[in-house]
């Protein structure tokens, strides 16, 4: 069997797709867009490209980039299955070549239309549409799926060097961030916060870390394993499942998070998920002192990369 994927992986998540796949003997591919880089040839070719961008809406780099996905498609041949994650990073005319070469061709849409509209794929492009956004999936009828935990099940920790942690982009989420950090330093709560983004928010708790550099997976995964919580806040207008609620799930930690559509599934625990409301913080001391309660092994897989792959492709565990 053949598989493909097309993707933007900057953060590195979709590698694990293909490499749980190839560990079932699967010829699996991934053509990743991020690995593109256009190179301008001089100072014409960029003036160029910025009024084609103003006056025509169209973008070279854009452009290249599809051109590399499809010489990429060519070099591979026809695949039985061909997975496109965040569908509406590639034109119409792209996925209409790359349907042509395969037998199923499959969207997963990691975030709300609201953000990054498909309604232009709609029309018989993909043999199966997947979210994890449930109010897209009730207004489009696609096929609900979550996130996935894409790591090793971690072993259960009780020491940590900092008790709460998030990394977040900088955005409207800033104020909401800035106020749990006043209440746990009135709790005597240890917490490391980091904002990315061009500019910085204004009013930022002082406790909070301001950076322009993007913290790397491997950085990130050093985060993850000293801290004892991880802090979840869910972007306006989602109603899906982030990862950071998948790695608290292998890391063995628990969590905090706005998201209230967690409490739908079947992993949901109080013990270990700490649901708050963003425009009336409580953050319940006990909370913090009771330890993590293990998740019966067969709830556990169902949020497994090994069980998400089977489902997608229809394949037999």
């Amino acid at each position: 069997m053949k598989i493909c994927l097309i993707s933007f992986d900057y953060w590195d998540y979709d590698k694990h797709i293909v490499e749980a796949l190839k560990r079932k003997g699967i010829d699996a591919n991934h053509i990743d867009i991020s690995n593109f880089r256009y190179q301008y040839k001089g100072v014409i070719d960029r003036v160029s490209n910025f009024f084609r961008k103003t006056f025509t809406k169209s973008n070279i780099k854009r452009i290249k980039s599809q051109e590399y996905v499809m010489e990429h498609l060519k070099k591979l041949g026809k695949q039985d299955h061909i997975l496109c994650i965040r569908p509406d990073s590639l034109d119409l005319s792209t996925h209409q070549f790359v349907k042509e070469q395969t037998d199923h061709y499959i969207a997963y849409i990691y975030d709300s239309c609201k953000r990054f509209p498909i309604d232009h794929l709609l029309n018989g492009i993909f043999d199966d549409i997947y979210s994890f956004d449930l109010d897209d999936v009730k207004q489009y009828e696609f096929k609900h799926l979550s996130n996935y935990i894409y790591q090793e099940k971690q072993d259960l920790k009780k020491s940590f060097k900092q008790d709460v942690f998030i990394v977040m982009t900088a955005d409207d989420r800033s104020p909401v961030l800035s106020d749990i950090a006043s209440k746990l330093e009135a709790l005597g709560i240890s917490f490391t916060f980091i904002i990315v983004g061009k500019h910085e928010p204004k009013n930022l708790h002082p406790g909070i870390t301001y950076q322009r550099e993007e913290i790397r997976p491997e950085t990130l995964k050093t985060y993850l394993e000293e801290s004892g919580v991880f802090l979840d806040l869910i972007r306006p207008g989602h109603n899906g499942l982030s990862f950071r609620i998948f790695e608290s799930l292998a890391y063995q930690r628990k969590l905090i998070t706005t998201n209230k559509t967690v409490a739908q599934y079947d992993f949901y625990d109080p013990n270990n998920i700490l649901i708050i409301d963003e425009n009336n913080i409580n953050l319940d001391s006990d909370f913090f002192k009771t330890p993590y309660s293990p998740l019966p092994e067969n709830i556990y897989y169902k949020y497994t990369i090994d069980n998400w792959v089977n489902m997608v492709f229809n394949l037999k565990s």
